[in-house]
């Protein structure tokens, strides 16, 4: 059993940001001094300058894409190793919005191929906590052009087009490639989503810095990401399960469960060819892999784990009630 892969855990890498809160601390009780505003926690990274380093075993110390390296598909899955090579596909956050973030929109695949800027974006939100009243933008609210677009813009007028969504605790936003979407403060959320850093800023709400200076804009860059198509419904329905695995969300990019426990539940994996990350988004539990019993590993909430794909059974006791999101890929 020496070294042989298991569970991995990680020191998150924290980002100062404009909007940032105080919930990383007060919430998950994250330490982010002497960061003045916390915005986002990223909690399982292989982007290149911003990669998570893992904190448990004989592997602590060694950042993740340096483990996909090493150990390829027993690490991610043949299939997954085979599309994505040495770079880790998804990235896991935590991000808490006191106030409103950017307007801005991701490309997809092709256009960042085109770009020459690695993969595009698409995620996913989980709502963890909202503030009554707190609400999030995505996507039009009507069937717009360029010209419409570009008009709203310049006129300050771009929220009167936009879509606005309240939103509460349990709320799932899947936000592809090519829409438009904003956090408005009093969210604090879980976000799965393609391993990228780029993204088109294309309103900041006329703010600056402490120094005056307003944050670089993306307006051109933004016009042909963007999907002008105005669909009937932004929020994502599910059924939660007890005890179960309640799907989420099912991409090509990613398949995200959400895992709501009162006891212990045992997963087989056996059959994916995939790597396994586990978030705890509530509460905190006990995981064992492989009938290993002498090698229990906690997970509380705010922290992500990653279940190598060469694992086959996790077994998860909780010691409350308490929810993971359950994210591979198919």
């Amino acid at each position: 059993m020496e070294n042989q892969l298991y569970p991995l855990k990680f020191k998150p890498v924290l980002k100062d940001k404009i909007w940032g809160g105080n919930k990383i601390k007060s919430v998950l009780g994250i330490d982010f001094d002497p960061l003045p505003n916390c915005g986002e926690a990223w909690a399982l990274s292989g982007v290149e300058g911003n990669q998570t380093e893992i904190t448990n075993g004989f592997l602590a110390g060694n950042d993740l894409n340096e483990l996909v390296e090493i150990y390829m598909g027993d690490l991610v899955g043949d299939a997954v190793y085979e599309r994505f090579g040495n770079e880790f596909p998804i990235l896991v956050k935590f991000i808490d919005a006191a106030d409103y973030l950017s307007i801005q929109v991701h490309p997809d695949d092709s256009l960042a191929a085109k770009r020459n800027i690695g993969y595009g974006k698409s995620e996913m939100w989980y709502i963890i906590d909202a503030d009554k009243g707190a609400e999030l933008i995505s996507g039009f609210n009507q069937k717009v052009d360029r010209e419409t677009y570009l008009r709203s813009l310049n006129d300050k007028t771009l929220r009167s087009i936009l879509n606005i969504e309240k939103v509460s605790k349990g709320d799932v936003y899947y936000m592809p490639a090519g829409r438009v979407h904003a956090l408005g403060p009093g969210i604090f959320l879980a976000e799965i989503q393609q391993t990228s850093d780029t993204t088109y800023r294309i309103y900041d709400w006329d703010r600056v810095d402490e120094k005056g200076n307003s944050r670089e804009l993306h307006i051109e860059e933004a016009l042909d990401a963007i999907d002008f198509n105005v669909y009937d419904n932004y929020k994502t329905d599910y059924q939660p399960k007890d005890n179960g695995s309640a799907n989420l969300l099912t991409s090509q990019y990613f398949t995200t469960n959400l895992i709501r426990l009162s006891k212990a539940l045992a997963k087989d994996y056996s059959e994916l060819d995939s790597f396994v990350i586990y978030v705890c988004v509530a509460g905190s539990l006990t995981l064992v892999h492989d009938g290993d019993t002498e090698q229990q590993l906690r997970l509380q909430k705010g922290e992500a784990m990653l279940i190598p794909a060469s694992i086959s059974r996790v077994d998860i006791i909780p010691d409350e009630l308490s929810e993971i999101l359950e994210v591979f890929i198919a």
